[in-house]
């Protein structure tokens, strides 16, 4: 979805080395198959060495530094200074870009990673706006910026935290938090265990709880300010998601270029995914915190995404949710606006007409409006918001 969607460049994790330590990191195979997707589609593919390797550990990475080089891998993002160094070593063909995790935040750092090697610096999520222009005023031009501008944040700075490991045993820095930030939290007073306190009038607050980012509105600025590349958010979120983001800001980035003004219609399309509250992060002040809940904002479901369609909108379709003839729906296409439309008659894969697409990843035949692409997505609103 992100490379169909107009993603330049894709960055995920192996099954080690990675902020991403879950069932869902890719394997040897599949990080074969996403280089030459990515490649296929004139994009570039990254990998996350981006954990803090530990001593027993460091026996491991040569070799699979090498298998990343050797299977085509354009660029490493890396946290740790040893890790580049080895990377050198063993992956010399590969970028090697500094991870936020590792916090630049000003022209000094980033100039000694240059020295040392990288070719891009992702900021630290908390860079303003005008310290990115005299950042970009003061390293050589060939070091790549790098900018987070769209997802999820951290309360603590740059990722480091240490408080899932502390409550949960789960390690933030190695791709296990538990977010006990989202956590809503009472005060207990210690010759009173049991008794809950409130800490504000309405009982309990998510008191570490952050808002989500959303920059979408502020591209040129960040064009203007001399950002290279923009980085979408990602972790554990769904293909729709991708989709979706992926979309919108690359329309923002071409109207940008091109000295347009945005369409609204790519600012709401951010507002019809999962996210919290939004704010602009750090660029123009503080973003402020929710401290009211820790829930996503959800009005959209997909309803189904297109296998194939003809000239005339006569479409094959997976389903993904629930929907049925007379629902009101909308298109997402890679290409255009997104259309409404309300749902006619459903055919199974027989050419049986069906009463709804109950099924999950059921095969459906159904009128589209106009053409589609495979992988453009029909959803379908929620009747009201929705955690």
């Amino acid at each position: 979805m992100a490379l169909h969607y107009g993603a330049d460049a894709v960055y995920l994790a192996g099954r080690e080395f990675g902020m991403r330590s879950t069932v869902v990191s890719f394997d040897d195979e599949n990080l074969k198959t996403a280089v030459g997707e990515a490649h296929a589609a004139n994009a570039k593919l990254y990998v996350t060495c981006n954990t803090l390797p530990r001593q027993e550990e460091l026996v491991r990475l040569p070799d699979y530094l090498s298998f990343l080089q050797e299977i085509g891998v354009d660029a490493l993002i890396i946290a740790d200074l040893g890790v580049m160094r080895l990377a050198k070593r063993y992956a010399p063909k590969l970028g090697l870009h500094v991870s936020t995790q590792l916090g630049v935040i000003n022209s000094e750092t980033a100039n000694v990673l240059y020295d040392l090697g990288a070719d891009t610096v992702v900021l630290a999520r908390e860079t303003p706006l005008e310290d990115i222009r005299k950042i970009r005023a003061n390293t050589p031009r060939d070091l790549k910026i790098e900018a987070f501008v769209h997802g999820a944040m951290c309360v603590s700075f740059s990722g480091r935290c240490l408080l899932s490991n502390y409550m949960t045993g789960r390690d933030a820095n190695r791709g296990q938090c538990a977010q006990p930030c989202r956590w809503k939290y009472h005060l207990v007073e210690e010759t009173r265990p049991g008794e809950y306190f409130e800490i504000t009038e309405d009982g309990g607050t998510y008191i570490l709880n952050s808002r989500d980012m959303c920059m979408i509105e502020h591209i040129d600025e960040l064009i203007d300010a001399g950002i290279s590349s923009m980085k979408i958010e990602g972790r554990m979120k769904s293909a729709y998601y991708t989709a979706v983001v992926t979309n919108a800001y690359r329309h923002a980035i071409d109207a940008a270029l091109s000295h347009q003004q945005l369409e609204p219609v790519w600012i709401e399309e951010t507002r019809k995914i999962r996210h919290r509250p939004y704010s602009t992060g750090f660029y123009f002040g503080m973003p402020g915190q929710s401290y009211e809940h820790t829930n996503y904002t959800s009005t959209y479901d997909v309803a189904a995404v297109v296998e194939c369609c003809d000239a005339d909108g006569n479409a094959i379709l997976t389903q993904r949710n629930k929907f049925a003839p007379g629902d009101q729906l909308e298109l997402l296409s890679r290409d255009a606006y997104p259309i409404a439309f309300t749902a006619g008659e459903l055919f199974d894969e027989e050419g049986q007409r069906v009463p709804d697409a109950r099924h999950p990843m059921m095969v459906l035949r159904m009128k589209l409006p106009c053409k589609a692409e495979p992988m453009a997505i029909v959803r379908k609103a929620k009747e009201t918001d929705s955690p």
